[in-house]
């Protein structure tokens, strides 16, 4: 009798330390979800943070170009006033839309650049389209890298055993970010 009870205590006692593991791999995973969604924000506000002076720089040179340059404010400004949610589909395509809108506002305003060759000479100006170059790249890679962390998180909350203990104390599935509508089709460019 007392070594049926010492068996049951053995296997309580492992049970509590591997719900333990379960759960704090859980919770480092998740704690990287997040780590890697603040990052991208990170970047996408490098971007934002570049747009006030772009826009500036623009203003001198293509002064009759105002409806482009109020897009492009409107669009940083919407995309300030939007928060992510991960595990919220509706709440991240939301987020995805304001941050395309960025870039398509930011895309109108480069072809307009290419009307005024005096602003593509400008130093000031090239140094802005350089860092937000190299910032549209930053953001592919940390989009990258959070869907990465975001695939390993959904995989571990998904597969057996641990998706047990991701159901007891509620990890919920994170939300990646989807390819902008329309990027699967092949612009057209003519010369």
């Amino acid at each position: 009798m007392k070594t049926v009870r010492w068996i049951i205590i053995a296997v309580i006692i492992i049970l509590i330390l591997w719900t333990g593991s379960k759960y704090n791999g859980l919770v480092t995973w998740n704690e990287s979800v997040k780590t890697a969604r603040s990052q991208v924000e990170n970047v996408y506000q490098r971007r934002l943070d570049l747009i006030p002076n772009l826009v500036n720089t623009v203003k001198g040179a293509a002064a009759t170009e105002s409806g482009i340059l109020t897009a492009v404010v409107e669009a940083r400004a919407k995309a300030t006033a939007t928060n992510i949610n991960i595990n919220d589909a509706a709440a991240m395509a939301q987020y995805q839309k304001v941050q395309g809108d960025v870039s398509s506002a930011l895309s109108k305003l480069l072809a307009v650049v290419e009307n005024y060759p005096t602003l593509q000479s400008i130093q000031a100006f090239r140094d802005l389209m350089t860092q937000l170059e190299g910032t549209e790249n930053r953001i592919a890679v940390e989009r990258k890298n959070f869907n990465d962390t975001v695939n390993t998180y959904n995989i571990m909350i998904r597969t057996f055993p641990t998706n047990i203990v991701a159901g007891l104390f509620g990890f919920e599935k994170a939300e990646q970010f989807q390819a902008d509508t329309g990027a699967n089709v092949v612009p057209v460019v003519n010369f």
